[in-house]
């Protein structure tokens, strides 16, 4: 016992008086603290790394050892044990080197992710190699036996994660090409879409439009065709087809449509909205409308609003919807053929009035005034008090204000909308400058004819307020939160009743 440790004693001796040792292991403490201080700044970084490599090849040279070659067996000792760890530190520090050479040098213009990928798998070679290498020169270990052994542990596991690899490698593969990125709307045949939100080496998630979180793997998207409806652009097209009864020329129902696109604010002027003629026969005119929107998540809301605006379009201009092909039977049904008065029919569209008695729409009918306005005529000014009720027959109008950028429209008014309900109802100023876009035809009722109804329906002050509110909202002339909107569609109605001298209870 007293030998051996005697042994030891002088081992440990003889490893401090080696002048290799302290200056090693002052070697590594100065790495460390550069590695440290120097980890936010590249380029300092990777020359601390060339000149500790520098450092350590001199000191292993000094000794006669070469780090890169399997040295030769010896009994276990101290100093064969410090040899060899210094190796392991040689090969590692070889290894950081190679891996900061390819961060710095490695890199891929305009296209960050797929160097980064490249950047990740060639640094993941390095330390494979310089691990390998370590395990065959330091350590004697026969690298192909390991090779052999571990070749035949990794088809196990390959089989047992083959899902899980096809979806590594295909996400490899989809971040490589990029069919699609954050933020970009994708399509797949089965109907599922939605805006990307994240993807990783296992999967990709969508947010469907209806706030639905869809998580596809990547091995399956590799194999789908998928579009994406945001590249190259974010703009989508959208297509809607609509049948009409062929009481006018073909030409003339498509510019009843034309108009109707014009009187969207939802959808995009450029490229020009377009209508098409599909077919024609006895019993209907298929027409198509074809447009563009931001992006397929604004869609739906232009689809319904494109809807809305054909029927009160083709209202507007006495045309009706045909019945869908080999449905047989009449196109019109004969209750709409009839011969009720233009005024009454233009009340019935208009779903505030459309409550009203037949006597109480024939006394606003008889009270109403036709009204006509040329191309760019100026229908009300910004700040004007009307004293009359408008209700567009038919024709586009623009509602502009002098606080936005000239020539900016922040509304469209369409076929059944009003004018003038902040005059007649509040005693307010028009809140922006309304124009002819078209030529517009209009039918004006007094204030006179409305204080009857009002007295008699106290209820239709808040419907008026309902829609004053929504009218102001949806022209992004009052700005309110959700929770303050009842609260301002009350008072609108408060003020009407006040303003038309009108009280609930008053008979």
């Amino acid at each position: 016992m007293i030998s051996g440790g005697t042994g030891l004693a002088d081992e440990l001796r003889l490893l401090i008086a080696d002048p290799m040792v302290p200056t090693a292991v002052a070697a590594l403490a100065v790495a460390l603290g550069l590695r440290l201080a120097l980890r936010d700044r590249p380029w300092p970084h990777l020359i601390g790394q060339v000149a500790l490599l520098t450092l350590l090849t001199a000191l292993l040279t000094s000794e006669g050892i070469v780090p890169y070659e399997a040295g030769a067996q010896a009994p276990p000792s101290l100093h064969g044990g410090f040899m060899s760890l210094a190796k392991v530190v040689w090969w590692s520090s070889a290894a950081l080197c190679l891996a900061g050479f390819v961060r710095m040098f490695l890199i891929f213009e305009r296209r960050p992710r797929e160097g980064r990928l490249l950047q990740d798998l060639l640094v993941g070679v390095i330390y494979v190699g310089a691990a390998l290498s370590v395990v065959a020169d330091v350590f004697s270990v026969p690298v192909g036996t390991l090779i052999a052994t571990s070749g035949v542990v990794a088809i196990v596991l390959g089989l047992a994660l083959q899902s899980t690899l096809a979806d590594l490698f295909s996400g490899i593969a989809l971040n490589i090409s990029r069919p699609y990125g954050v933020g970009d709307w994708v399509i797949l045949p089965n109907g599922v879409e939605g805006r990307v939100i994240e993807t990783n080496w296992r999967a990709t998630h969508l947010l469907s439009s209806g706030n639905d979180l869809v998580i596809l793997p990547n091995s399956n998207l590799a194999k789908e065709m998928l579009t994406n409806a945001s590249g190259p652009e974010r703009r989508h097209g959208v297509k809607l087809r609509v049948r009409l009864v062929p009481t006018l020329a073909p030409l003339a129902l498509a510019r009843v449509l034309r108009d109707a696109l014009s009187s969207s604010t939802l959808i995009l002027s450029h490229p020009a909205p377009a209508v098409h003629i599909k077919t024609l026969d006895a019993q209907a005119v298929d027409l198509e409308l074809s447009f563009h929107v931001a992006e397929l998540g604004a869609s739906s809301a232009a689809k319904d609003e494109m809807f809305d605006l054909v029927y009160r379009h083709a209202k507007a201009a006495g045309l009706h919807l045909a019945a869908p092909a080999g449905a047989g039977g009449d196109s019109v049904p004969r209750s709409e053929v009839s011969q009720r008065p233009l005024s009454l029919r233009l009340l019935d569209s208009v779903a505030l009035f459309s409550s009203l008695s037949e006597e109480e729409k024939a006394a606003l009918a008889d009270a109403m005034e036709q009204r006509a306005y040329r191309k760019d005529e100026v229908v009300a000014r910004e700040g004007e008090v009307l004293s009359v009720l408008m209700i567009v027959r038919s024709g586009i109008l623009g509602l502009t204000r002098s606080a936005d950028a000239p020539g900016a429209e922040i509304h469209r008014l369409a076929p059944g909308d009003l004018i003038g309900e902040e005059g007649v109802l509040l005693g307010e100023g028009e809140a922006g400058t309304v124009r002819a876009l078209t030529y517009v035809v209009a039918f004006a009722i007094a204030k006179e004819a409305l204080a009857p109804l009002l007295k008699d329906r106290p209820g239709l002050a808040d419907e008026l307020g309902a829609l004053l509110a929504q009218r102001r909202e949806t022209a992004h002339l009052e700005a309110a939160a959700p929770c303050d909107r009842e609260w301002g569609r009350s008072r609108l109605a408060e003020g009407i009743r006040a303003f038309m001298q009108v009280h609930r209870g008053r008979g």
